[in-house]
């Protein structure tokens, strides 16, 4: 989305026509637009001025981008989303010091200047959350009856497991889930964080008013999960135990392994994702907003047509998420990460995700159509999820 020059006042004109241009070209060719108005983008310029998230003042400052996101787009756009992967950015930019604007502290992070990594996760988390409910009191205010759209939120959404059949092991992952998971949605429909949080983060964790509160429950029309994996968890009391502690000493866990580059193949976990944000949640609107495959097989070759464990991938989570809504989840979308290989944010070029490949050592970047391309625009034109004689098939 277009952000101002300095961060604010006036609106990049460059930025308005470029979006302007790519939505309306989405539209004459029957692609409605999803758009995500943040997805860890804060202008350099209010970093520098007030450290961006870890200020209240960061919450004025994105309610008035949003506002020109809104009048400038809301009258073609019908679903917004205002954050992406809020419970990301607060980790990794503020905890291990991984991603910008690389804030941690010893020993939970490397490489950082400045930081807290026992502190600022929490707070950046929470500024984000009451940004995100500024915004969509905006647009429900000002916007929504007019303009006729939806706005959310989407988390990324690992489904955390117990790494043994240990009863402190299954203790820790519940634990990661409610501070995963939890950390926004328990605000989003209750209005608070998560009781577990309270107690084991205390006064690291801030407190909200009651006017916050109000304006927090139910600041969605539907909620986006990013999902990809489950994640196996040990226990670790020793950790919770130490003076200083951040995010994953609170939790008392640690990860214990995860296969690839994003973890471990489990369709199941969808649907244990979904049934637990039907049971916890009441069962909120969703949106599986990324959903795919990351190969890195292809780098050392030219081409790669045959990518017939990208279409068992998505088979595979499709039915998990079809089983999920006949079992009552009211899931009403879902979106393939990607449509196109792509510059990833972790792992630049070398993790290709596209149902259409794209040459990278090509001058023009060709572009070309992948099996698992051809295999869903027939399941979305009414092909069957396995087709008869498939690799698949007797495997459903």
């Amino acid at each position: 989305m277009p952000h101002c020059v300095d961060g604010r006042g006036e609106i990049n004109p460059k930025g308005l026509e470029y979006y302007n241009n790519l939505i309306d070209e989405l539209i004459r060719h029957g692609i409605e637009p999803h758009v995500t108005v943040y997805h860890f983008d804060l202008p350099q310029s209010l970093q520098d001025e007030y450290n961006g998230v870890l200020s209240p003042r960061f919450i004025d400052d994105y309610t008035a981008y949003a506002q020109a996101c809104f009048e400038s787009f809301g009258d073609r756009v019908k679903h917004w989303v205002t954050l992406n992967e809020p419970n990301v950015e607060t980790l990794t930019g503020f905890d291990s010091g991984m991603l910008p604007p690389r804030r941690c502290s010893y020993p939970f992070g490397d490489n950082c200047t400045a930081g807290d990594s026992t502190r600022e996760p929490y707070l950046g988390a929470h500024h984000l959350l009451l940004a995100h409910a500024s915004a969509v009191s905006l647009y429900k205010e000002k916007y929504q009856a007019t303009q006729g759209g939806q706005i959310g939120i989407t988390l990324l959404g690992f489904w955390y497991e117990p790494a043994s059949n240990s009863l402190q092991d299954a203790a820790a992952a519940m634990r990661m889930n409610d501070f995963h998971i939890g950390w926004f949605m328990h605000p989003l429909v209750y209005g608070d964080y998560p009781p577990v949080m309270r107690s084991r983060v205390g006064a690291r964790l801030p407190g909200l008013t009651e006017e916050q509160t109000k304006k927090l429950s139910g600041s969605f029309d539907f909620i986006g999960f990013n999902h990809y994996t489950v994640v196996r968890t040990q226990a670790d009391e020793r950790a919770f135990d130490l003076k200083l502690r951040n995010y994953y000493a609170d939790a008392a866990a640690t990860i214990a392994y995860s296969l690839g580059d994003i973890g471990e193949y489990a369709p199941w976990a969808l649907g244990k994702l979904l049934d637990h944000l039907r049971l916890t949640y009441r069962n909120p609107p969703l949106m599986i907003h990324e959903n795919g495959l990351g190969d890195t097989s292809e780098i050392s070759r030219k081409f790669q047509y045959d990518d017939d464990n990208r279409s068992k991938f998505l088979q595979d989570y499709l039915e998990a998420l079809y089983q999920s809504i006949q079992r009552g989840s009211d899931a009403r979308g879902y979106f393939v990460w990607s449509f196109l290989d792509e510059f990833e944010f972790l792992s630049g070029y070398r993790s290709r995700y596209g149902l259409c490949g794209v040459d990278m050592n090509a001058k023009e970047r060709t572009r070309y159509m992948r099996n698992s391309a051809h295999w869903y625009s027939g399941f979305l034109n009414g092909g069957e999820l396995r087709p008869p004689g498939s690799a698949y098939h007797d495997s459903a």
